[in-house]
């Protein structure tokens, strides 16, 4: 079992930042950080800016998309981020990941399945027209969004590869390059990152592979080229920057589940009956609001995925 290796702090500890967040949504919502903006002549950090244009400006919208919720503002979605290969702070993904190359890129499909391959970026991007779904994503430290994605559902990439009979898991794996991801020479987990659902989590309609944000391909700090994107589950089941897809027999470990198994379950769906140990997941914090709402079960998708998990201890396996 991997040691989390203190005195680099768990995540919780590091954020959220409470206070200062709230004393952010506060000056936003009263029109004041524009102003400082404009005085202090404030400009996104260069890693939001990677990508111009809009590639995927025509993508059809999905049916799957939350309805009535007002997306999360773009900069927020490409400044606020957890992305530890670039650093341990909200920040830092897009302040450091101007260093990631995201092309060339491959995805290395194996394991388990009759037709194994590698895929290039360009081939990944004609699986299927690209959908925008417009999703709910929680994470475990209590803050949420609300994004527009662009991609395809994860399955029409993992049916192309056959899994075999033997395939009852699907494993994630980030790339690995301390060049391009310069958080990996710290030990705050054991590197690579690696993330793993069931294959019928996997399958599921709602599972996207994630290739675009707001219209146009993924910043380098949302995970660029290509993601996970899991919105009933905490946000660090979507693994980001993924260089491998791997069917397996057995459960695969996980990094936060190997660092902190007491504190991340294999599952981590969004239940709001089961506390993380050193705080409440009842309420939950949606950037630029000010105030607190309730979380909901599956984060609100309980209709879609509940009977995955039909006659399973959620407490137990949470």
């Amino acid at each position: 079992m991997a040691v989390f290796r203190f005195p680099v702090p768990a995540a919780s500890e590091i954020t959220p930042r409470a206070l200062f967040d709230t004393r952010r949504a506060f000056l936003r919502d009263a029109g004041l950080i524009a102003a400082i903006a404009g005085a202090s002549t404030l400009a996104l950090p260069r890693a939001a800016h990677a990508q111009a244009g809009k590639a995927f400006a025509g993508a059809k919208p999905s049916p799957l998309s939350v309805t009535g919720e007002k997306p999360t503002p773009f900069k927020d979605v490409t400044t606020y981020n957890n992305f530890y290969e670039f650093g341990t702070g909200k920040d830092d993904p897009a302040e450091r990941a101007g260093t990631l190359k995201p092309r060339p890129w491959t995805v290395a499909v194996e394991g388990e399945c009759a037709k194994p391959k590698r895929w290039s970026l360009d081939e990944l991007m004609k699986l299927a027209p690209i959908e925008e779904r417009i999703y709910r994503m929680r994470c475990v430290e209590g803050w949420s969004m609300v994004i527009p994605w662009n991609g395809v559902s994860l399955s029409e990439l993992l049916k192309r590869a056959e899994p075999t009979s033997k395939a009852k898991y699907v494993e994630f794996t980030t790339l690995n390059d301390p060049a391009q991801m310069p958080g990996l020479r710290s030990s705050v987990l054991d590197w690579p990152y690696t993330e793993g659902l069931r294959i019928d989590e996997a399958m599921h309609p709602l599972a996207l592979l994630g290739l675009g944000l707001y219209g146009d391909v993924l910043p380098n700090q949302n995970g660029a080229p290509v993601r996970v994107v899991l919105p009933w589950k905490y946000g660090f089941k979507s693994a980001k920057s993924i260089v491998r897809i791997r069917f397996t027999e057995i459960e695969p470990k996980t990094a936060w589940n190997q660092a902190i198994p007491n504190e991340y379950g294999f599952y981590s769906n969004v239940n709001p009956a089961v506390d993380h140990p050193r705080w409440s997941q009842k309420r939950e914090r949606r950037i630029g609001e000010f105030g607190k709402r309730d979380t909901l079960p599956f984060n609100g998708y309980a209709d879609q995925v509940a009977s995955l998990y039909a006659g399973m201890d959620l407490k137990k396996f949470f």
